[in-house]
């Protein structure tokens, strides 16, 4: 993986560029939306700059967007290099793609205004959709299906799978374990600290653990997920800051996006993203395992069949 400069609250460290840099211009956006939290000083306010406009950002010389944004030419190009591109033409050339596509597909629309209590349904609608999409766009653009791959590789083998998160990251988990229990893979979904550490303390080898917080800083999620690792069992990360203390300790990282709305901030706008990381996960492990699936499938189907409405009983 490529490494870059970045400004940090110690000094300039040299970090990984992750998995964008080898998406194109894609999701330059969402790069910095997730980097920013981990810049200091210029390349801070140059991220939130960037991001208060970015069809302004667009169009500014690198001088302009210097002076705008308070620091210098050579600031402006450390930034571009810390997300991930050679200089500022290739920078203005991902975001004025990005943002051409989001005004094509009208995902600009309302993001990030504020919901007021008088607004019609129909506006809050179109802000939450909007929102979604853009979001959905932005975890596409972030993911690393090589990531995607190895995480499937390992739960369709292991003989045991568990999942750990707190609050909605548990309600997440539950639908993951859900969809994996139906294919007849061997999952469980803890949310209790106490009887999350005993399940992980007998994973071993082979076996795999997933940890979801989206801050990647839920104390508990950590804590569990550490205690599955020190066991020999694969630990996989669903987060939305890749450098966060959860995926620093985990084998294999998905790195997921959100677009914050007003009563919905970032751990709840994340939800959907988080959803659609695990669909594309579980469609993966469902692929490997394609006949133990089918079987799967069409068993389950066949024990709930009794306890469906009869035709026209209702009518």
């Amino acid at each position: 993986m490529a490494e870059h400069e970045v400004e940090t609250a110690a000094g300039t460290a040299v970090v990984d560029a992750g998995p964008a840099d080898r998406r194109g211009v894609d999701g330059v956006l969402a790069r910095v939306r997730a980097g920013a939290g981990e810049l200091t000083g210029a390349l801070r306010r140059v991220a939130e700059h960037v991001l208060s406009d970015p069809e302004a950002a667009a169009r500014a010389t690198i001088v302009e967007l210097a002076e705008r944004s308070g620091t210098s030419p050579a600031t402006i190009t450390r930034f571009c290099r810390a997300m991930g591109f050679e200089g500022y033409a290739d920078l203005r050339l991902g975001i004025a793609a990005e943002t051409g596509r989001a005004r094509s597909a009208g995902w600009t629309v309302d993001i990030g205004r504020e919901i007021q209590p008088g607004d019609p349904l129909s506006r809050v609608l179109d802000q939450i959709m909007a929102a979604d999409t853009r979001a959905m766009h932005d975890t596409a653009a972030l993911l690393d299906l090589a990531e995607v791959e190895r995480a499937a590789v390992a739960i369709a083998g292991a003989s045991r799978v568990n999942i750990f998160g707190a609050s909605g990251s548990a309600l997440v988990g539950e639908e993951m374990q859900f969809s994996l229990h139906r294919i007849g893979v061997a999952a469980w979904a803890w949310s209790d600290v106490h009887e999350g550490l005993a399940s992980a303390a007998l994973l071993s080898a082979g076996d795999v653990a997933l940890g979801i917080s989206h801050t990647g800083q839920t104390r508990e999620t950590i804590e569990l997920l550490a205690e599955a690792g020190s066991r020999g069992a694969t630990t996989v990360a669903l987060t939305g800051f890749p450098r966060s203390p959860l995926a620093e300790l985990a084998d294999i990282v998905l790195v997921t996006a959100s677009q914050a709305t007003t009563f919905r901030p970032d751990a709840l706008s994340a939800r959907h993203p988080q959803l659609v990381v695990l669909d594309l996960l579980y469609i993966a492990v469902a692929q490997r395992t394609h006949d133990r699936a089918h079987a799967a499938f069409r068993r389950t189907a066949q024990a709930v069949e009794g306890h469906k409405a009869a035709k026209g009983a209702l009518s």
